[in-house]
């Protein structure tokens, strides 16, 4: 189970028959292709297996429905937890966590600023944590900062914003 992503964190129950909201973590907040099943647990290797019922984005979280959590008290006991997906179901062009940890990051001028060694969620957009320089960065997932990422060279290329 250690290849399952994770795609958020579950922060409370709604409504009393056992739906969850869950805290996203995907860059994109676009739609998710509903999972016919989800893993639920505090980490990969111990999770419980779940059908899902129901899946809704909106914004950044989604409303998640399982088969065998229907009351409240059921929902309740999983707040805190994760929810995990195989990595063949979100969208194509989306780049997973597991694949951004341990790029190197340059400039566009060439400079090499470090290593991605961890990815910061936040409620507007991800923030890549670059170790390994002169100084720890963080580099805010824009699309006007990160230029290029090319997973196949281990590279993501950066141009840093006045400040940084």
């Amino acid at each position: 189970m250690n290849d399952l992503l994770e795609i958020g964190k579950i922060v409370k129950s709604s409504g009393l028959k056992g739906r969850l909201k869950v805290l996203s973590y995907r860059e994109s907040k676009g739609e998710l292709k509903t999972p016919a099943r989800v893993f639920v647990g505090e980490d990969r290797a111990h999770v419980s297996s779940f059908n899902v019922r129901y899946l809704r984005v909106k914004g950044g979280s989604f409303a998640l429905e399982l088969e065998g959590v229907d009351t409240i008290q059921t929902a309740s006991e999983l707040v805190g937890q994760s929810v995990f997906i195989s990595p063949e179901r979100l969208p194509d062009g989306e780049y997973y966590w597991k694949d951004i940890i341990g790029l190197d990051i340059v400039t566009e001028s060439g400079l090499k600023l470090g290593t991605i060694t961890a990815v910061l969620p936040t409620v507007s957009n991800d923030v890549y944590v670059c170790s390994g320089g002169e100084r720890e960065i963080l580099i805010p997932a824009f699309d006007d900062v990160v230029r290029e990422i090319d997973i196949g060279k281990g590279l993501m290329v950066v141009r840093l914003p006045e400040g940084l």
